[in-house]
């Protein structure tokens, strides 16, 4: 299959497929790259960093890894918290209003695409705007916990990074169903990845002091997002798996597709005989697979593309 990289030639082939509609579109973290928000594999992306994975297994049973854990995000989210949509975000909602769309699935756990004006956004991984408690499963919203947290914390300094800490990111590979992009990926010297976790020095870390949850007390406070060891609900996936069987195109945009968090749904595609069309830059798992590969940014081509069909 030959690689289109020139924007507008992909903007012309991709209105050719996309101006029929009934398109289910597949987000992963390269949408939000122009938010301000590094993905994982692009150019500076989390894999191309030194890290240890985070398991969920560790989260849930050393308070020590909860406490890294909570520490690191709390100086991460406001970068999430403060991130705007992009482009990108808002032209896939306008060609939702065009009624193009049966569906919106994301990878991300971010929020930009209903801040960007898209409804229905089906979030596979979750999302860091909600906090549970895994004692008595209250759900509360995250800017109240960092309220908290920065109340707890008057002394935090969220920009104290120690050099060549590590963190986690999405493995190469994963079992279909298994938690493959939320984790808590870490980037160097400052950075912030996808799921808001940011490098913070072992000082800061080790007088982090946590907060337990409102309504039972308990100190199991977890994000309401889907971690490495853990499985994608089975109600999400059948939902998501929906949405791309009643499609007459699957719209992949900003995913390598590395993981079969993602992929299952190129599989089940072309099982079905669907065309897959592919937006990323760089290589994909499903090159092999796509019936249209536009390797360019995504700021390039998405807004002509919608300006044109919506």
């Amino acid at each position: 299959m030959p690689v289109i990289e020139d924007a507008a030639d992909g903007v012309a082939a991709l209105r050719a497929l996309v101006g029929p509609g009934d398109v289910a579109v597949l987000t992963g973290a390269g949408i939000s790259t122009e938010s301000g928000i590094p993905d994982y594999r692009g150019p500076s992306g989390a894999a191309r960093r030194n890290h240890t994975p985070m398991t969920y297994q560790q989260f849930t049973g050393d308070p020590a890894a909860r406490r890294r854990y909570w520490a690191r995000s709390h100086a991460g989210w406001r970068h999430i918290a403060a991130a705007a949509p992009n482009s990108g975000h808002t032209a896939v909602a306008a060609l939702q209003r065009a009624g193009l769309l049966a569906g919106i699935v994301t990878q991300n756990v971010d929020g930009l695409h209903q801040a960007g004006g898209a409804r229905s956004v089906l979030e596979l991984h979750g999302s860091l705007a909600r906090v549970l408690c895994s004692d008595c499963g209250d759900v509360s919203p995250r800017d109240l916990l960092a309220e908290r947290l920065t109340a707890a914390n008057p002394d935090f300094r969220a920009d104290a990074v120690d050099a060549g800490v590590s963190g986690a990111e999405e493995p190469d590979d994963g079992p279909a169903g298994a938690a493959d992009a939320a984790g808590t990926p870490t980037a160097g010297s400052g950075r912030v990845n996808p799921d808001g976790d940011a490098a913070l020095g072992e000082a800061e870390i080790a007088r982090f002091a946590l907060v337990g949850c409102q309504r039972c007390g308990s100190d199991r406070l977890e994000p309401d997002v889907v971690f490495f060891g853990a499985t994608v609900p089975r109600e999400r996936v059948t939902a998501a798996m929906a949405v791309v069987e009643r499609a007459r195109l699957l719209l992949v945009l900003g995913s390598s597709l590395t993981v079969m968090s993602g992929y299952r749904f190129v599989l089940r595609a072309g099982q079905l005989g669907i065309p897959v069309a592919i937006v990323n830059q760089g290589p994909t798992r499903a090159d092999p697979r796509a019936d249209l590969i536009i390797d360019a940014r995504l700021g390039d081509v998405l807004p002509p593309l919608a300006r044109q069909l919506a």
